[in-house]
């Protein structure tokens, strides 16, 4: 059955006549004559099927459907008049949705407050959140399941093809369990702890990283002992609890609290023979990125808001 179209303007006259209940004033409220009104709500109450308004000579009343249907056709108008303003705002960011992604490393600390201050800002721009780690935010980003993502990687190695912006780099410490030896030292020799067994991320999550942390390994002249691969950070962490290993993780890290874990800092390695330099330890970087022809002004609206 095809359905009922019926536009604004005659909603309008509708309003008017409920709320005068006489033709006459509507028409006058209108700036119209009241045939067209009187027509209109005939025409209405035909499409619809439905008598909206009891008529006498004396007395103009609302039926109990057009009682109902009013405060619907008033939310129908407002809205309506509300549409070139919200298409602005939509235009200007200020509207919309942006589905952003984040591994748990910047969920500790910073990741919070850009979010509050961003609803703040931009309150009708729906910020929805998912934890994910760097491969799959790739895959959802490739899909186009998601708008951008904070994602970790080695300095100056975000993946490829996409835009970026670079939002924090912090240096990598040694989680280690509280009984530990080397957690006497408020800094651990780095051939100490290239000597213990390994707590790491697999290579497929942040392939660089992966490989700077191996990169340091195969400096010192040492093969790192796998002692066990995880995913997640807090899963890593809690894995150096139990005694597996340790771990190299981001600074930020240390905001997770795991009783019976601390973390400490490592010097840097000294080769043997002087034409050697030391073997700094790898840092890591977070960047939000996105795709280079995204069209999105909420995203555009809420990288601008990462920028400053």
């Amino acid at each position: 059955m095809k359905e009922a179209w019926i536009d604004l303007r005659a909603w309008r006259q509708f309003v008017a006549v409920a709320e005068e209940l006489h033709f006459g004033r509507a028409a006058q409220r209108l700036h119209m004559t009241q045939p067209p009104v009187t027509q209109a709500i005939a025409q209405i109450e035909k499409t619809l099927g439905v008598v909206l308004f009891d008529r006498t000579r004396r007395r103009v009343a609302l039926t109990p459907a057009g009682e109902a249907l009013l405060p619907d056709v008033r939310e129908l108008l407002a809205r309506a008049q509300a549409l070139p303003a919200r298409a602005k705002a939509a235009a200007a960011g200020e509207v919309g949705r942006v589905r952003l992604a984040f591994v748990s490393t910047i969920g500790f600390e910073r990741l919070p407050a850009w979010v509050r201050e961003f609803r703040i800002q931009c309150p009708e721009v729906a910020l929805e959140l998912v934890e994910a780690t760097g491969d799959v935010q790739l895959e959802a980003i490739s899909r186009g399941e998601i708008d951008a993502g904070l994602m970790l990687h080695s300095p100056g190695f975000a993946p490829p093809g996409l835009d970026r912006l670079a939002v924090s780099e912090e240096p990598l410490v040694l989680a280690l369990p509280a009984g530990h030896p080397l957690a006497k030292a408020s800094k651990v020799s780095l051939a100490d702890a290239l000597a213990e067994p390994l707590v790491i991320f697999p290579r497929r999550i942040v392939p660089s990283l992966h490989d700077a942390i191996f990169g340091l390994y195969h400096a010192a002249g040492r093969a790192p002992e796998i002692a066990q691969e995880a995913i997640q950070m807090q899963t890593i962490v809690n894995l150096v609890w139990g005694g597996l290993g340790v771990a190299w993780v981001p600074e930020s890290v240390t905001q997770f609290r795991r009783s019976g874990v601390v973390y400490r800092a490592a010097g840097e390695f000294e080769p043997a023979g002087r034409r050697r330099s030391a073997v700094p330890l790898p840092s890591c970087e977070t960047s939000l990125v996105w795709p280079a022809h995204a069209n999105n002004p909420a995203l555009a609206r809420f990288i601008s808001f990462i920028k400053a």
